[in-house]
């Protein structure tokens, strides 16, 4: 069942005055009738306090404040019986992979434009209409990425396989191909559920395999390869996998 809500109630929480003053400003000049500002905070301290006394959507936070930061504050919203969604306003660009971890709705940096403040709001506006577990731009497991700049949320459903290459891990969609550091053990560990040990150098999405089929390599020599919806390339299995990925497929 939606909420129809009268306004998008608005905390700001920054240890500067001038800068709560000029998203007080854009929040005024904001061209949805349905942004309302209802307080400002100076730190975590203030701002977990009002939030206490007051109902809140969404929180703009500063990350960089003195005593507890930012991040830390995201944390703490989290024990509200209903936190408000929660976008980070910051000079620093270097959080940005934490905040999208904390769920954020946004990374606006600063000097914050109008139109950018705008479309964060709007879409913490479609947010609030559904329950947080069932909000469609919050999945259960999100990927963060950084390439060239830029930070992106990469929903864990549309990933088909991960293959480390060097000191690199592709991560393959059927649209795309996105580079990301880490280890292939840990990320085996963390999505056991989801996704299958094939190789050495492979993890596949379960729900993603069409077959199981006879396979030339040429380093390896004959062997077996799955196919995935979704992509072209056949992935090698290793032998000491087969097995595992026969019953997948059998299943």
């Amino acid at each position: 069942m939606t909420v129809t809500l009268t306004s998008l109630r608005v905390l700001v929480v920054d240890d500067e005055s001038l800068a709560r003053a000029r998203l007080r400003t854009l929040l005024a000049d904001c061209a949805t009738p349905h942004v309302q500002w209802v307080g400002e905070a100076g730190n975590a301290v203030q701002a977990m306090a009002f939030l206490q006394e007051h109902a809140v959507d969404v929180a703009l936070v500063d990350i960089h404040m003195p005593g507890a930061d930012g991040l830390t504050l995201a944390q703490s919203l989290r024990t509200l019986v209903t936190p408000p969604l929660l976008i980070f306003v910051t000079a620093h660009t270097e959080h940005a992979l934490q905040a999208f971890e904390l769920e954020a709705v946004d990374y606006l940096t600063k000097p914050v434009r109008l139109e950018r403040l705008q479309q964060s709001l709007q879409k913490a506006e479609r947010l609030s209409h559904y329950p947080r577990d069932l909000a469609p731009d919050f999945p259960q497991e999100m990927l963060v990425i950084q390439e060239r700049g830029r930070t992106e949320r990469l929903p864990l459903a549309q990933v088909l396989y991960f293959k480390a290459e060097l000191k690199y891990i592709t991560v393959r969609t059927a649209s795309r191909s996105y580079i990301l550091d880490g280890s292939l053990n840990e990320l085996e560990e963390k999505y056991r559920a989801d996704f299958m040990r094939i190789h050495r150098n492979a993890l596949i999405a379960r729900h993603a395999v069409r077959a199981l089929e006879r396979h030339v390599d040429g380093e390896e020599g004959d062997g077996w390869a799955v196919r995935l919806h979704g992509v072209e390339e056949a992935l090698a299995v290793s032998r000491r996998q087969l097995a595992a990925v026969r019953a997948l497929v059998s299943g």
